[in-house]
């Protein structure tokens, strides 16, 4: 019953105090918005780097030649079997089969010196040249400006257009021209242009992918004069959460291709990109880290605030806790009326600084790129706790002091 009694003195005092409660609570809401806020601000920046990461691929898998670029593969030291270039027709004849599992897409980089014209204008010999079928824009994630993606008959049949970067366009067309359905100079042979990708950027001095050409992927089949291209696949899977299971059956349906025997070690690579969304993972984690400490070091400011409040509210009451004590109280029950009062303190205040941080946090989140509102219940539950912590903490010397007053020098305070 003391106890229940105590809670109500506690609240009582808080609503008499009610401008110290505000300010007390005000230095809590700071410290604890700034924890909620960026933790909130990381994960919703996370979510949204994720999801673009899914669209480059964090969910699929590539299958390139063992070593990568072909010929033989060397382990410790030792040169072991040469493995054949995975051929247009295995590519394609995976892509086939895959089908019926999810999507994928059949590419080829042809050179990275090519060099363009369209009448007298020409680029710098620094051109990529890639062939790819009518997923890759899709599966890459790249997207067009104007214009249009490849169609499947263009696929199969290898009909000479093209989809051209920023940088070509700029080089070989005026800023009034319409590049769609004009003709540029590949290698010598005549393309259409069908589309325009949007700008993509680069780091540094390179800007490769705006100064590159995507011609159909059969179309670039006929530009391997020597056989020595070595196709690449990226496969998607149906669901993330079947990753594992379709690069199982994609590595199956590959070695069927390439006619590896049952005994035979695979004579190609696959590699699942979610090792990229692991990454990011690692890197959050690292973010949410110094996000925490530094909003721990905010809070820990706000604690000490809430000490030095309590602490000048244990002088002004000298006189009531003499009261309190004439009358019977214990310094046990002393000690409960002021820590449940700090911690009264600090969850008011806490439960603002929580509204506050994750409305901040969501505003940065979607400041930096569009997303979802995103509500942190982990960091609200942590931080509801943090909030009773550092009211018992930054409550537990004040209350002691109060404790330790001899009533008859309290009576006798003014």
């Amino acid at each position: 019953m003391n106890l229940i009694e105590n809670i109500r003195e506690a609240i009582k005092s808080v609503k008499v105090n009610l401008l110290r409660t505000i300010l007390t609570g005000a230095i809590i809401a700071i410290g604890i918005s700034s924890l909620v806020g960026m933790l909130t601000a990381i994960d919703g920046i996370k979510a949204q780097i994720a999801e673009s990461f899914a669209g480059l691929g964090a969910n699929s898998f590539d299958i390139r030649n063992k070593g990568q670029s072909g010929g033989r593969v060397v382990q410790e030291g030792k040169t072991e079997k040469t493995y054949p270039n995975i051929s247009y027709r295995e590519a394609m004849q995976f892509k086939e089969e895959y089908n019926s599992i999810g999507i994928s897409t059949v590419f080829i980089p042809v050179s990275g010196i090519a060099e363009l014209k369209r009448g007298s204008k020409q680029t710098d010999p620094n051109t990529r040249v890639r062939g790819g079928d009518e997923n890759y824009l899709s599966i890459k994630a790249v997207k067009l400006e104007k214009g249009r993606n490849f169609s499947q008959m263009e696929v199969r049949y290898g009909t000479a257009v093209a989809i051209i970067g920023q940088e070509i366009q700029k080089t070989l067309f005026e800023p009034s021209e319409d590049p769609i359905n004009q003709k540029i100079t590949v290698y010598g042979r005549p393309y259409t242009v069908i589309g325009i990708m949007e700008k993509q950027g680069g780091v540094g001095q390179d800007q490769g992918a705006d100064r590159q050409v995507l011609i159909p992927v059969e179309n670039a089949s006929r530009l391997d004069t020597r056989g020595t291209f070595n196709y690449r696949i990226t496969g998607v899977a149906s669901d993330p959460g079947k990753l594992d299971y379709e690069m199982g059956q994609a590595i199956g349906i590959m070695r069927k291709v390439r006619q590896d025997r049952v005994a035979q070690e695979d004579s190609f690579e696959l590699t699942k990109s979610q090792s990229v969304a692991e990454s990011l993972e690692e890197v959050a984690g690292y973010l949410r880290i110094g996000g925490f400490g530094i909003g721990f070091i905010t809070l820990l400011g706000a604690s000490i605030g809430l000490m030095n409040i309590m602490l000048v509210s244990v002088t002004e009451r000298t006189r009531e806790i003499g009261v309190r004590k004439a009358l019977g109280a214990t310094p046990l029950r002393i000690r409960q009326q002021f820590l449940i009062e700090a911690i009264v303190i600090c969850v008011i205040g806490g439960i603002f600084g929580m509204i506050l941080g994750i409305g901040i946090g969501n505003i940065i989140a979607n400041f930096i790129g569009p997303g979802g509102f995103l509500v942190p219940w982990l960091w609200m539950f942590v931080s509801f706790i943090i909030c009773i912590v550092v009211g018992l903490l930054a409550g537990y010397i004040p209350a002691f002091k109060a404790s330790q007053l001899d009533p008859i020098e309290s009576l006798r305070y003014e």
